[in-house]
């Protein structure tokens, strides 16, 4: 018997997130569950095991666990310290990841479906405390740092990509200010993304691909911090 095999999301998929944009409630997503689970999640799984053969080919130890809470962000919001009590994201994450660390201090690649676009990424979005001392440790290092200028230089030079992300003012104390490398200290995490209209690829198994070669394209980033948590000594949630 052949392995099912991802043909793109259905254009259910769509609707269903453009309906419970405007339906956001337990009661609504309890009678749309089915829609759920066929038009989003089996897809979604199928995608999640493709996308991760063809990343195997540049990540090679990439992990791709095709389960809710795992690859597949979960579908609920965290309300608890939010004045948006709405109980349902309005759109899927999915998330490749690659590393020995706690799955969200390891770098990755993003997939992002909100209606109408689709975003791609790279990186890690936040750095928690330990890392975020590494990186900038490693951000003016002679020989990790060129290399970063390298990866991050190879990426912004491609239309249609963007690095990011700057989240502090000024170079943190005890750094040059006049460093080469001085405006990647003002990151909080390093990513790089690019966003497309949904519509034009979503329905078509060649999603897969197209991601790949954007991937692909912002691979020297997540190579780049890939080899710095390496240094990391082994941190577990």
């Amino acid at each position: 018997m052949s392995e099912s095999v991802f043909n793109g999301f259905p254009p259910g998929c769509l609707k269903f997130y453009e309906q419970l944009r405007q339906n956001n409630t337990k009661t609504w997503f309890d009678e749309h569950r089915e829609d759920f689970e066929k038009d989003v999640m089996a897809p979604a799984r199928l995608f999640v095991h493709d996308m991760g053969m063809a990343l195997k080919k540049i990540s090679p130890d990439i992990i791709a666990d095709p389960r809710v809470n795992r690859s597949i962000f979960r579908p609920f919001r965290d309300t608890r310290f939010s004045h948006d009590k709405t109980p349902y994201k309005t759109h899927l994450g999915i998330f490749f990841w690659e590393g020995r660390l706690a799955k969200m201090d390891c770098p990755g690649y993003y997939f992002h479906l909100e209606p109408p676009t689709i975003m791609l990424g790279v990186g890690n979005h936040c750095f928690s405390k330990d890392i975020l001392a590494l990186y900038r440790n490693c951000v003016v290092d002679p020989v990790l740092g060129k290399e970063l200028a390298k990866a991050v230089k190879s990426i912004a030079s491609k239309s249609g990509y963007e690095i990011g992300i700057q989240k502090y003012k000024q170079v943190p104390r005890g750094f040059d200010k006049s460093h080469a490398n001085a405006k990647l200290l003002l990151f909080g995490g390093l990513t790089a993304s690019c966003e497309m209209s949904a519509a034009d690829f979503l329905e078509s198994p060649e999603l897969v691909n197209f991601c790949f070669e954007k991937f692909k394209d912002m691979h020297p980033v997540h190579n780049w911090l890939v080899k710095m948590n390496l240094m990391m000594p082994e941190i577990r949630k």
